[in-house]
């Protein structure tokens, strides 16, 4: 149906008020004429709106630490303390505290950073597409680990995580240096490169795991898996608690370094310094989740983008929504896993790669659509 808009009269002798240009049904919810965000962003943008966030984020890790085999419910423990079932009641915590609870914490720790890690890589790469399982800096952490498996067999876990570490910085230079080398018209064709690049290092890790009887050993590190975690082999993720606090802090620098290194050099920020402040980042976030969980592709690829499109590009404001994005996200993957085929587990880095792939196909092709 059509409306007609009706000038108003002139009542005061003058000329006619000059007729408002129309505005499209729910443009208000994204930005106004002025260029100001719209009602919705501005509402996401306020800490209100990420409070309420990481209190679901709460109750999903509450949700996921009575999620298991076992029968420890909090209707349980209730049904132990009014009952007085003492050697239940402590067996139930010791369940808690030795599998459940170290194990909700690993997931979200590795959410969030692995999101935090997507959205520097990104920046660095000037590029929505990327992210660490898709530029081969995983691969890299992979090979990382091999090597130090088959050259260092007995090196404890902090040294494996750092021989990968420094192989995943290497993975992500080269992966900025070849698109330095190759001009890129299409900004699709940035992911291609990475993934591109990234089977090439995954060929060669396969053929030496391979070579030294250790494939069913790569493919433990290349399936994100939170079944083996338990009290003492997840400690190592605080640091990427740490560490996506360092990206924070820097977010700034990440943002004008995401211009180029002329404009960095005009701003009086350090190009090469912050460059190699995020490929650290991304390379230790890489590594350690790797050692500890295995891959979790395409999560900083989907996370980011959907935050983007939610509260916009500012880094700064995006960083902590990511975090809480990425952890929800992985919390309702890693249920979704344990529930969908009770009591057998899919592995959470199986969940992720469906759902991230199908929403990166779906990006891809709203990409190309409006170019």
């Amino acid at each position: 149906m059509s409306t007609i808009a009706h000038a108003p009269e002139n009542t005061g002798g003058g000329s006619a008020p000059e007729p408002q240009p129309a505005v499209k049904p729910g443009a208000s919810n994204r930005s106004d004429q002025a260029g100001r965000p719209g009602p919705f962003r501005r509402l996401l943008r306020s800490n209100g709106a990420l409070v309420i966030a990481a209190l679901a984020v709460l109750v999903l890790a509450v949700i996921s630490t009575f999620v298991g085999v076992a029968d420890v419910t909090p209707a349980t423990l209730m049904r132990q303390v009014a009952g007085g079932d003492t050697a239940g009641l402590q067996e139930s915590f010791h369940l808690l505290s030795v599998s459940r609870f170290p194990r909700t914490i690993s997931v979200v720790l590795a959410g969030m950073a692995m999101a935090v890690a997507g959205l520097i890589m990104q920046q660095m790469a000037r590029n929505k597409f990327v992210e660490p399982s898709t530029v081969g800096t995983v691969e890299s952490a992979s090979l990382g680990l091999l090597t130090v498996t088959v050259l260092v067999p007995s090196a404890p876990l902090l040294g494996k995580m750092g021989v990968a570490a420094v192989f995943a910085v290497g993975g992500t230079a080269l992966f900025l240096a070849v698109l330095q080398k190759i001009p890129l018209r299409n900004a699709l064709l940035v992911p291609l490169v990475g993934i591109m690049l990234g089977n090439v290092i995954a060929a060669i890790t396969t053929f030496f795991a391979y070579r030294f009887n250790l494939l069913q050993t790569l493919n433990t590190w290349m399936i994100g898996d939170f079944s083996g975690v338990i009290k003492g082999r997840y400690e190592l993720l605080w640091l990427v608690a740490a560490l996506t606090l360092i990206g924070y802090i820097a977010a700034d620098r990440f943002t004008v370094a995401g211009m180029g290194q002329d404009v960095s050099t005009t701003l009086g920020v350090n190009y090469k310094r912050i460059m190699a402040l995020g490929m650290t980042i991304v390379a230790l976030i890489s590594a350690v989740v790797v050692v500890t969980i295995g891959s979790i592709p395409f999560l900083g690829l989907v996370v980011p983008n959907i935050v983007s499109l939610m509260i916009g590009d500012n880094m700064r404001r995006s960083v902590p929504w990511v975090g809480v994005f990425g952890a929800g996200f992985v919390l309702v993957c890693d249920i979704v896993g344990r529930v969908i085929r009770y009591p057998f587990e899919i592995p959470v880095g199986t969940v992720v790669a469906v759902v991230g792939a199908a929403i990166f196909l779906a990006m891809l092709l709203r990409k190309r659509a409006r170019s």
